[in-house]
């Protein structure tokens, strides 16, 4: 006779295999289309030097607001998605985004690019910590680090897809009396108002409220879902303001972050200027060849989790050795001189660059559940996405002092060396809250990506 525990373990991973079938991938879809719409300036900023009179400098700055609106709104944003619900939110969300990446061709100085992209921040502002919160309430935290992984990979392949079809895009130049960086505005925007209205029919707000759940399968979803079982956390900003100081390591991973993204952001942005500056002049050509960057995304949002499921209980480990990979990585970089052996090592870097950041969010989501998952998920967030602020700035700059793109990787070298000194600071300060509050059994906190 089969016991209940082992009824329940079936029901629940018939339940947990639906919903990656179903769920996942449109929220995959979503970040796929924000990490587009976000990023597809990077392929326009010579044109838009030429037609708008934006420079290095300028383009960094327009490039890095987008994260300033972003980061100022997420924590409402979240807020109201777990108020009003997923369907309703993240439709909005898409839709509003999407119109604003199609205005983006009427783009004509750099007060208006400045303008346009602080609008885009705030249209975009809490996709991704809301499906980060999504995730805690749908999967048990063993599934997690499974489900970031996928949402990750969406977001790795699109720069590796949509650099080539940007590319491709961009030759529509003079066709119908625009740019080619117009159409490039316009048709990318155009699929994400339409799969904000698909979201709004196929995204359930909850386990419950999903069609092709039965009941029990449902309610297995939320019982197994720790972050419908986390503390009452007060959900007014300045509450969550004072949560976040009560708990140090959670700042310690915002500061971490903080300096991932200035790194991530700084070579996401510049990708296409290192990769024109190798003397690649065919627009196709340069979207092509800086998605090369995009596979190294790929390999390790998979690699580095698959890594931590053999040695389960050491993300802080792994996070110490993927940072300090990319420092050495990025330090090969800037002495080779070979252009190929130069994306190659830059494709590297950004394996550990973005491998490492499943890690994070595996760590936070083991600690915080619900309210306190959506308000501190978004804190988090908002804290790194400063320095997606930072990071294309700063390169900007570089570039405009050196009259170099490459030189931006010394930028990427500092911020991640002093997220490296932060890795001791943050083993001590969860050592100390999870004496305070134990978390789940080590074996049962992350699998890999399958």
């Amino acid at each position: 006779m089969t016991s209940p525990t082992t009824t329940s373990d079936m029901v629940h991973a018939r339940a947990t295999k639906k919903a990656f079938l179903r769920l996942v991938p449109l929220l995959m879809a979503a970040y796929f289309m924000a990490f587009v719409d976000r990023t597809n300036v990077g392929l326009a900023k010579t044109s838009l030097e030429l037609d708008a009179g934006i420079d290095a400098a300028a383009y960094g700055l327009g490039a890095g607001l987008f994260f300033i609106t972003y980061a100022a709104l997420e924590v409402p944003s979240n807020l109201l998605l777990h108020k009003i619900g997923a369907k309703v939110w993240i439709s909005r969300i898409a839709v509003t985004w999407g119109l604003i990446t199609m205005t983006m061709m009427f783009i004509s100085s750099p007060t208006v690019f400045y303008v346009l992209r602080l609008l885009l921040g705030a249209a975009e502002a809490g996709l991704y910590p809301g499906i980060l919160y999504l995730i805690t309430t749908w999967f048990a935290q063993k599934d997690r680090a499974t489900a970031v992984g996928l949402i990750l990979t969406a977001s790795s392949v699109a720069f590796i897809v949509a650099n080539p079809i940007g590319g491709a895009l961009m030759k529509m130049d003079g066709l119908g009396g625009l740019h080619g960086w117009q159409w490039l505005f316009v048709l990318e925007g155009i699929p994400t108002v339409l799969l904000g209205v698909l979201i709004f029919f196929l995204l359930p707000d909850s386990p419950q409220k999903a069609p092709w759940l039965d009941a029990e399968e449902a309610d297995e979803l939320t019982r197994r879902a720790v972050g419908e079982q986390g503390v009452h956390v007060e959900a007014r900003p300045g509450a969550i303001v004072r949560n976040a100081m009560a708990k140090p390591f959670l700042l310690t991973i915002a500061a971490i972050y903080f300096m991932n993204q200035i790194a991530t952001y700084g070579v996401i942005f510049f990708v296409p200027s290192i990769v024109e500056a190798m003397d690649v002049t065919d627009s196709f050509m340069i979207g092509l060849i800086s998605g090369v960057v995009g596979i190294g995304a790929v390999i390790g949002v998979v690699v580095v989790p698959r890594v931590l499921a053999r040695g389960p209980g050491t993300e802080v480990r792994l996070i110490g050795v993927t940072t300090a990979a990319a420092i050495a990585s990025a330090l090969a970089f800037i002495v080779v001189a070979n252009p190929v052996a130069q994306m190659i090592i830059l494709s590297l870097t950004m394996l550990f660059i973005v491998g490492v950041q499943p890690l994070y969010w595996s760590v936070l989501m083991a600690r915080l559940g619900g309210v306190a998952a959506a308000a501190g998920l978004a804190f988090v967030n908002t804290i790194g996405l400063t320095g997606a602020f930072v990071g294309p700035y700063a390169f900007g700059l570089s570039e405009q002092a050196t009259g170099s793109p490459s030189s931006g990787l010394w930028v990427l070298v500092g911020a991640t060396a002093i997220g490296l000194l932060l890795v001791p600071l943050l083993r001590r300060r969860l050592a100390t809250h999870d004496r305070a509050h134990p978390v789940l059994r080590v074996e049962e906190s992350v699998p890999s990506p399958t």
